[in-house]
């Protein structure tokens, strides 16, 4: 049984629909369990009336992702979950998400697995995993260096988004949750797959295994979306600001091999600095 966590906060119509999409799913061994963080437009009745079978656990408002994601993980474990995958509340599951996640668990039963990420309006897909070379400071697209033919099966790569991540407790018992003192919302997922990596783990994006998004409603495309000092404030400073630099400086020292620590950060803050203006 695949204990799914999804951490929610008001956007209930995105929620309902995420719900449905594992609703119509061809394998039914997962259980839902849903962290609702103090929403005010009506996502706790919608999910009594509508879906009885969800698992509601409640926050105050305050516990943003990783907090949330790290309360549905511990209650899952308490209900003796062998397998667990964090979820985005704004995704529509392929209707074989669940039955090709057990496929690659199989065979790979002490890996993470994440999920190919195609746009929900266009069917593009969008993200298929990365590489991280620290030497370097590069990161390749793995999407990109795969002809169409050969984007089906697992991929390894150095790090995972947490929107459709499938974690065996096994990793949990040695490596722990997420790190939710210093990443209380961005950066979290890679921070912790990163970590999982190093602990001697694989991890790998599976390419059957399909999740459909809407990459323009992320809090970070609407603060790009106008441009303004105000926004760029929150780009670089705010907890949902995709270039916050201090999550990016304490991802890069808890991750990033030493020698490679100076290069990194001057090449990073320089991106975040100067990358809102241009995208």
């Amino acid at each position: 049984m695949i204990h799914i966590v999804i951490p929610v906060f008001n956007r209930k119509e995105y929620t309902k629909a995420c719900l449905q999409s594992l609703r119509e799913q061809s394998n039914k061994g997962y259980t839902v369990i849903i962290v609702d963080d103090g929403s005010t437009d009506g996502t706790e009745a919608m999910l009594r009336s509508e879906f009885p079978e969800v698992t509601i656990l409640k926050g105050d408002g305050g516990l943003f992702w990783t907090a949330g994601v790290n309360m549905g993980i511990n209650y899952a474990l308490r209900q003796n979950a062998r397998l667990i995958m964090t979820m985005n509340n704004d995704i529509v599951a392929d209707r074989d998400l669940i039955e090709n996640m057990y496929k690659w668990h199989e065979c790979k039963p002490n890996a993470l697995l994440g999920a190919l990420e195609l746009d929900a309006i266009s069917g593009k897909a969008l993200f298929g995993g990365e590489r991280l070379n620290w030497k370097l400071n590069k990161i390749e697209q793995v999407l990109d260096s795969l002809k169409p033919e050969d984007q089906k099966g697992i991929h390894a790569v150095t790090h995972l988004p947490g929107r459709s991540l499938l974690i065996p407790s096994s990793i949990i018992d040695k490596v722990g949750i997420f790190d939710q003192e210093r990443f209380p919302h961005y950066i979290a997922d890679y921070d912790y797959t990163h970590t999982v990596r190093r602990a001697g783990f694989e991890l790998f994006c599976n390419y059957d295994a399909k999740i459909y998004t809407y990459p323009e409603e992320s809090g970070e495309r609407q603060i790009r979306r106008e441009k303004s000092f105000k926004n760029y404030y929150k780009h670089l400073f705010d907890i949902k600001g995709g270039g916050n630099l201090r999550d990016f400086t304490r991802f890069t020292l808890k991750n990033c091999p030493k020698p490679y620590i100076p290069y990194h950060l001057a090449n990073g803050y320089a991106r975040r600095l100067l990358g809102y203006f241009v995208k």
